[in-house]
């Protein structure tokens, strides 16, 4: 019997042939192999004439998961599923290859009965109609479960890409979030200051000097605009899709970049009595980063040195042009340093060294600044510090010439 419809699985079908030898013809779109398989089919005719086969014809376009069950790599191709052992014959010579094996099968189809004859005798009344198990439907049902278990790890794959997504968002929140309060903390002594000294009476500033005043304000204005751009990377970070931070390179001072930070942190320290010692070489090359981002590192960095730095310790910022394509910079604080089984880990999300789990500080934000030097392709590490405290490098690109 040759069936001439393309293949469709069904829960519907029974899970039995009608003939002992079981084909199936896999085809393609393809004009060359329209006609080939054509040819293979009116072949199969001829030879129905003399032999009772089923023949299911599959196109591949429509049944991939049939195609990737059998693992074949060409078509036209024909495949005797039954009796097993299963067989594969490809390529633009099936004709020959069938004239050649078609006695074989026949040879195997009629042991296949001879067997099943015999064994039918040793079978009771519930057990008969067993029936082989290497059917169409058989074979079909491999290749939808082959198809369920595709979807179910796309599914899987997808879920991941979601769980990193929300994840990435959340520590990026909470990032920016802790990083907000520089800002704000600058700005609001920038403005109460302003207040406190404003004489609504004169519409003039108390113990103000003008240039005092201009000064808070300019501080208060930077300030905010620094607050309106995280907030920017708040939304960014929640619609965006992407895993890494967005970088927009330009050529960039990073001596100078450094020199405003610790005029906007200057009370925090002062209040301390801490002492900065900076060592920037005055022909230390420019570097190609993202200005903002940059930012963040050096903000966080001296945040923590501020923060663990003592009353009348010592804070230390250097730059070193390394080689031709790197420049160096280091932040250093007199605190009490990092152990070194810690090293590594301190630029983990959330990691927190035990003695710290009541203050803020180191964890929150490394994790961002190497997520940026990385970005930059950079690298950041920390090691002792002479003072006994730690020494926080990072390197940047050196802005092309």
């Amino acid at each position: 019997m040759l069936k001439q419809d393309v293949m469709q699985v069904s829960q519907d079908q029974p899970i039995y042939a009608e003939a002992p030898l079981q084909l199936l013809l896999f085809v393609d779109g393809r004009t060359q192999s329209r006609q080939q398989v054509q040819r293979i089919r009116a072949y199969l005719k001829e030879l129905e004439d003399g032999y009772s086969f089923e023949l299911q014809i599959i196109d591949v376009g429509e049944q991939p998961y049939l195609a990737e069950h059998f693992k074949l790599v060409a078509t036209p191709a024909l495949v005797k599923i039954h009796p097993e052992p299963q067989q594969t014959i490809a390529g633009t010579n099936i004709i020959p290859q069938l004239k050649t094996w078609w006695p074989r099968w026949q040879t195997a189809v009629d042991t296949f009965l001879k067997l099943e004859e015999d064994s039918q005798e040793c079978l009771d009344e519930k057990s008969q109609g067993i029936l082989p198990k290497s059917t169409i439907h058989s074979v079909a049902t491999s290749a939808e479960t082959i198809q369920l278990s595709d979807e179910i790890f796309r599914l899987k794959q997808e879920k991941e890409k979601l769980q990193e997504q929300l994840q990435f968002k959340d520590r990026v929140i909470g990032i920016l979030a802790h990083d907000l309060r520089n800002p704000l903390t600058a700005a609001s002594i920038a403005i109460e200051t302003l207040q406190s000294n404003y004489n609504p009476d004169t519409g003039g500033f108390q113990r103000l000097k003008p240039g005092l005043a201009i000064h808070l304000l300019k501080q208060a204005r930077k300030q905010t605009k620094i607050i309106d751009r995280m907030i920017a990377d708040l939304l960014q970070v929640g619609r965006s899709e992407d895993t890494e931070l967005p970088i927009i390179p330009q050529k960039l001072q990073l001596g100078e970049l450094c020199f405003q930070i610790l005029e906007e942190l200057s009370d925090r320290y002062i209040a301390k009595s801490q002492t900065v010692e900076i060592d920037i070489p005055q022909d230390l090359p420019c570097v190609y980063a993202d200005p903002e981002r940059i930012r963040q590192v050096l903000v966080n960095l001296l945040d923590n040195a501020i923060k663990y730095t003592p009353a009348g310790g010592i804070i230390t910022v250097g730059g070193l042009h390394r080689t031709t394509q790197k420049v160096e910079f280091t932040v250093g604080d007199t605190g009490l340093g990092i152990p070194e089984e810690n090293r590594d880990h301190i630029f983990e999300n959330l990691f927190r060294l035990q003695r710290d789990q009541g203050t803020d500080g180191y964890g929150i934000g490394l994790c961002l600044c190497q997520r940026i030097i990385r970005a930059h392709y950079g690298q950041i590490w920390v090691d002792s510090s002479p003072q006994g405290g730690a020494l926080f490098h990072f390197t940047m690109p050196v802005y092309p010439s």
